[in-house]
């Protein structure tokens, strides 16, 4: 198998690191985290989004709208260049694929259902082990192949969305549904809210099972837009990226506006539907500026979470849940009365300290605390016992 002469094409790279990617990895996971904040500001805690909300303000609802379902779509994107990236990696060195690339998603699974139990319901890695672990043989498939592979997630993944709507479900469900209640994360202790986790396993995880479809979608279309320039500066990339965009900010965020008031009956078109059409455009928009400019603190900073990218995005919950939840300083509660104000100013803060605690790490060492110990347990099975001489 072989990749199409467009793929061999390099982003602008720092290193052995592809320092644009990093960048906009970095904006996807501060980007999710301005979607979490929401649930973690939240007096019900993640019980918020199972529970139909009061009406909501303008402020808030634009507020909610600019991250909602958009960097998560980002950060799948990407997710799909790395699976490519690696795909790639394998051919050069002669290695059978997918190989030891499955050993990678099992342990990304583990790290999932870890992160899952101890701290974040809604966590996202568990639905990126599986997928990446259903379609990894599809990465070095003809085009043709993959086009009707993403044709058909695509059909699944509207027509689930579609009945969704149609059936009137607007996400939420009530304060009995909710393991252990509605006031778990306001007044309970840590114990019992890992005991909610296990209780609620199949209720906290549904929509790691109705995105499936999506992500399988998002994936191989990060894989096909790395392969067909999108990151490189020539005419081939602005004209991809352009009309990126026009179909991104050009028609998914005006529909992604309409649905952001059109009440909870939208809730799963606005999420999994307008998210990701703006989310192509994100990456369109921000890649193209990257590529203009080069250097400046800001997109180093960026690229620094980027670069530890799987430790930021467990600390940023971990860090949030130490600040909202009861057995941490209870913020969420005490501050219910400030919504819609202060879950912006906690964004703010949290991501900072992200950025501050990135670079400090990364002045030490190559890679974060979590990756490290992801790299080690990968090799550790791929290192062969030295003969006894």
């Amino acid at each position: 198998m072989t990749v199409p002469d467009e793929a061999t094409a390099t982003p602008v790279a720092a290193g052995s690191r592809i320092q644009l990617l990093d960048v906009l990895r970095g904006v996807a996971i501060l980007g999710t985290l301005g979607t979490n904040i929401w649930i973690f500001t939240d007096p019900r805690g993640p019980a918020g989004a199972l529970i139909p909300p009061e009406s909501a303000g303008v402020v808030e609802t634009l507020l909610r709208m600019v991250s909602n379902g958009k960097f998560l779509a980002l950060l799948t994107l990407l997710f799909g260049v790395g699976l490519e990236l690696q795909y790639r990696s394998a051919l050069r060195r002669g290695r059978r694929w997918p190989g030891w690339y499955l050993w990678r998603a099992v342990l990304l699974l583990a790290e999932g259902a870890l992160h899952y139990l101890l701290i974040f319901e809604w966590d996202v890695l568990m639905a990126y082990a599986l997928v990446s672990i259903l379609i990894a043989g599809m990465v070095g498939r003809s085009d043709r192949a993959v086009r009707a592979c993403m044709a058909v997630a695509a059909t699944l993944h509207l027509a689930f969305i579609g009945l969704l709507t149609v059936a009137g479900v607007d996400g939420g469900g009530s304060d009995a549904a909710v393991p252990g209640g509605a006031d778990l994360y306001r007044l309970g202790g840590y114990p019992e809210q890992v005991a909610a986790r296990i209780e609620g396993v199949w209720l906290y995880r549904s929509e790691s099972i109705l995105i499936i479809p999506l992500t399988v979608l998002l994936f191989l279309a990060g894989s096909r837009l790395l392969r067909a320039g999108v990151f490189t500066a020539g005419p081939a990339g602005r004209s991809l990226r352009g009309r990126l965009a026009v179909v991104g900010l050009g028609i998914g965020l005006p529909l992604n506006l309409l649905t952001s008031f059109a009440g909870p009956r939208w809730f799963f078109v606005d999420r999994y539907v307008c998210g990701p059409l703006v989310a192509l455009g994100l990456l369109a928009v921000v890649t193209s500026l990257l590529l203009r400019t080069s250097g400046g603190q800001g997109r180093r900073r960026l690229a620094d979470v980027g670069r530890t990218a799987l430790s930021c995005y467990v600390l940023q919950n971990l860090i949030c849940a130490a600040l909202c939840y009861g057995w941490g300083l209870g913020l969420a509660g005490r501050f219910a009365e400030l919504r819609p104000w202060w879950p912006p100013v906690a964004w703010a803060a949290v991501a900072a300290g992200l950025v501050v605690a990135a670079g400090w790490w990364l002045r030490r060492f190559d890679r974060g605390p979590l990756e490290i110990a992801w790299h080690w347990a990968w090799q550790l099975p791929q290192r062969r016992p030295q003969p006894v001489r």
